[in-house]
């Protein structure tokens, strides 16, 4: 059936009150989404849940509801209500499953490996495919910072390698890594979900006896042949220190979730440690990646 789509801008402050209020009103979903593609991450369990400061909510009212009652209630329990930004968009009936499980297909990454939902034929048979659907945790291949170290680690010869994938996410690149030949994976991340995510995945690839997992608080202390860290400049920048510990000796390292304008910096703190490598740029994102020395 048609809806009708009631998007309400937002802050970190008035999110969660804005979904209450429209949950209120009669919404059958409600949805939060960034205004700015600003990352940040999930809470651990017992923590406050952050929301972006700039923050869409969108609530899902059945095309026959009396929308405009619904923006006067909302107008009138908003303590200022020249400050409610609102808009209204009317969606079309469609099978919104399929529509959105034919938005992602197989993507090729170098020249061998494949990243292939679990309901799209797979093209290459005989080519190294990861079969992830999107889900739990970020990471599906999509975004220039995951294709840039997917791209990275289908150049490498990881056969009988160990690899620390530092935020590991939906597990992407542990996959790709252990699919490519490496002999195991250590995926360490802040977000218990992740891990959940990470340890399903490698289930459904057939490679979980090859990976362990870690909330930072766990992780072990070893030495990898490559160490891969898709997180954000900040956190790169901050966990400098943490990241090359993983580093063994003449080791290989990629980072990645930078913007064009915060490598110089961040390729300037690991050349310390490291024989840096020309940035790479996919769109504003790009990778670092260098030798330890």
């Amino acid at each position: 059936m048609p809806w009708i789509q009631l998007r309400l801008s937002a802050n970190e402050e008035t999110a969660e009150k804005y979904s209450d209020w429209l949950m209120a009103a009669g919404a059958q979903a409600v949805t939060f989404i960034d205004a700015k593609d600003t990352p940040i991450y999930e809470p651990l369990p017992g923590d406050e849940v952050v929301y972006w400061s700039n923050t869409v909510v969108m609530g899902l009212f059945d095309a026959s509801f009396d929308m405009d009652k619904v923006i006067s209630y909302l107008q009138g329990i908003h303590p200022e209500k020249e400050a409610m930004s609102y808009k209204l968009e009317q969606l079309e009936d469609k099978d919104w499953e399929r529509e959105w499980m034919d938005n992602f297909h197989p993507m090729k990454f170098g020249e061998r490996l494949w990243i292939c939902p679990s309901w799209r034929e797979v093209p290459e048979p005989d080519a190294v495919n990861v079969m992830l659907d999107p889900g739990l945790a970020f990471g599906t291949g999509t975004h220039p910072t995951t294709a840039l170290c997917l791209s990275w680690l289908d150049g490498l010869d990881l056969t009988g390698k160990t690899v620390v994938d530092f935020g590991c996410g939906s597990g992407i690149l542990s996959l790709a890594a252990l699919k490519l030949g490496a002999k195991e994976v250590i995926g360490i991340d802040i977000d218990p979900q992740a891990l959940q995510a990470s340890k399903a995945n490698a289930e459904r690839n057939n490679v979980a006896d090859r990976l362990s997992l870690y909330l930072p608080k766990d992780q072990p202390s070893l030495k990898a042949d490559v160490v891969v860290a898709n997180i954000l400049a900040g956190p790169l920048r901050e966990l400098a220190p943490t990241i090359i510990q993983f580093v063994g000796d003449k080791g290989l390292l990629a980072l990645s979730g930078v913007l064009e304008e915060q490598a110089p910096d961040l390729q300037n703190l690991y050349s310390t440690w490291c024989d840096m490598a020309p940035i790479t740029v996919q769109e504003e994102w790009v990778r670092l990646n260098g030798q330890l020395k």
